[in-house]
């Protein structure tokens, strides 16, 4: 950030930004489009939804790292949530807790060597649906009836997750090619996520 003075006598403050603060700012508003869009979809039980901006959030950790994934995650679940109106309701908590444990599965899972993206989608997801399992139980609905959707909701969140996995599995060639565009040449081994700080 920059300050400088104005013909009036003011100060103004300019923010300066970098290429890579602009692709994050793209890759947070599809990640934002493709949450609110997903929002309008019926859902056979609650929480259960495809999660497919998670696409964006796998994609961004292999080509920029995991805090620009955190990046993406945490302006997806904020202004998703602004738009589509539920700021600081129960829905907002859950969409939170569930990126919050989606995050840390994330963090933890990019430091296993030889993890791909499949196994990587896999965790995420079912860290996700752990997350808001457990804040709906902890905070809105704490009766043990609860529990008997969790073996349900657990198995949508592994096939949810294996879609995305098999998704960026797929984009992995664009990625590298879009890396290796960016940077010098260097030698050819299959795209790992980068670590967790």
């Amino acid at each position: 950030m920059a300050s400088s003075k104005d013909p009036a006598g003011t100060q103004a403050l300019t923010l300066v930004t970098t290429p890579q603060d602009h692709r994050i700012a793209w890759l947070a508003a599809l990640a934002i489009a493709i949450h609110v869009a997903e929002s309008a979809l019926p859902s056979p039980l609650p929480g259960a939804k495809p999660g497919l901006a998670n696409v964006v959030t796998l994609a961004v950790l292999y080509h920029y790292g995991w805090r620009a994934a955190a990046w993406v995650t945490l302006l997806r679940v904020l202004v998703g949530s602004l738009l589509i109106g539920t700021f600081l309701t129960p829905t907002f908590m859950l969409s939170a807790a569930g990126a919050a444990a989606g995050l840390a599965a994330l963090a933890l899972g990019s430091r296993i060597p030889g993890m791909g993206p499949v196994g990587l989608g896999l965790m995420a997801a079912q860290a996700h649906m752990a997350g808001q399992f457990f804040c709906a139980h902890a905070l809105f609905i704490p009766h043990e009836g609860l529990f008997a959707l969790l073996p349900v909701l657990m198995t949508l969140a592994a096939g949810f997750g294996l879609a995305s996995g098999l998704i960026v599995q797929s984009m992995l060639p664009a990625l590298q090619r879009s890396r290796t565009q960016r940077q010098p040449p260097q030698t050819s081994q299959a795209p790992q996520p980068p670590q967790a700080p």
